[in-house]
């Protein structure tokens, strides 16, 4: 497997000593054009006025030409060498995880950019500073404010990105639809379990108690796992607070609700059918909420 590796660290330092207008062609030719596909499949355009524009969405959440000031220069120069040589060994052990379990995947050039996030940004805060996003198979993000405990939780961010583009090299992600999204964080964070350890399950399992999760989110989703595009999805996959952020309509549910679910579902799962990650990672959806119906009625933690 081949990875190219966008140094942005580079890139953030060029940007600042050049002017707003080649800052961000820069940008845009050095850290959008390699996820020119990326980008194609999701509608946006890397290029200024010619559709949905990329750059502008990443703006939202990340440092990019249009908000990079000379006081985030220590926020850039936490990217160093180390961080990206740690991003290589994590993105082989994942990739090496799933050959070693005899799964090939026939996607074999990736490319990894780590934006910086803005700390003042809703998302960056909710996700308690670090995230990513890999769901479109050679092609990952991951995004953080630098700090001691983000950049030490970045390598188990990329296998959970890792894991989604391995999947949907196999499996259909369906338009969307609200069963194949919370199986797949559910899949995601459960190879990060087996890779690193409960200490590195990310806050979008870790905040939400097993009292809430059987009380109230179990019995929303599963009521509404008939929900078969992303727009009516998401508020049940991020949670209210999320889906205020970007505009949507709440329906009552805490942060990252679909995620916990989708993480105890697939922990049971995997548990009762003494199948591994890697294989259960290529299961659709269907397939493996077939063999876990008691999973909504039983107390979580009696599973």
């Amino acid at each position: 497997m081949n990875l190219k590796i966008i140094r942005t660290d580079q890139v953030y330092r060029q940007v600042l000593a050049l002017s707003p207008d080649q800052g961000e062609a820069l940008f845009r030719k050095e850290v959008l054009a390699p996820f020119r596909g990326k980008f194609a499949r999701q509608g946006l355009s890397i290029e200024a006025g010619q559709g949905a524009d990329a750059l502008q969405i990443l703006s939202l959440a990340n440092l990019t030409p249009f908000n990079l000031r000379p006081e985030h220069s220590a926020d850039i120069e936490a990217l160093d060498d180390s961080v990206y040589q740690e991003l290589e060994k994590a993105f082989h052990l994942a990739i090496d995880s799933f050959e070693q379990a005899g799964i090939h995947p026939p996607c074999k050039e990736y490319v990894l950019a780590i934006l910086l996030g803005k700390a003042e940004s809703p998302v960056m805060r909710l996700n308690d500073n670090y995230l990513g996003e890999g769901g479109i198979p050679g092609y990952i993000f991951l995004s953080l404010v630098p700090s001691q405990e983000t950049l030490r939780r970045l390598p188990a961010a990329l296998a959970h990105e890792c894991n989604h583009n391995v999947r949907y090299q196999f499996v259909d992600w369906q338009q969307g639809a609200l069963k194949e999204l919370m199986i797949a964080e559910g899949l995601a964070e459960n190879f990060v379990l087996k890779l690193y350890g409960p200490d590195y399950l990310g806050p979008w399992v870790t905040k939400t108690d097993l009292a809430t999760l059987d009380s109230l989110i179990k019995p929303k989703i599963k009521a509404n796992l008939d929900i078969s595009n992303l727009y009516g999805a998401a508020p049940y996959l991020y949670g209210d607070e999320l889906t205020q952020v970007q505009g949507g309509r709440p329906v009552g549910l805490p942060y990252a609700a679909g995620y916990s679910c989708g993480y105890h579902l697939v922990r049971y799962y995997l548990k009762k059918t003494g199948m591994s990650i890697e294989e259960a990672s290529l299961k659709t959806a269907d397939e493996i909420l077939a063999q876990v119906p008691e999973f909504w009625e039983q107390p979580t933690s009696q599973l």
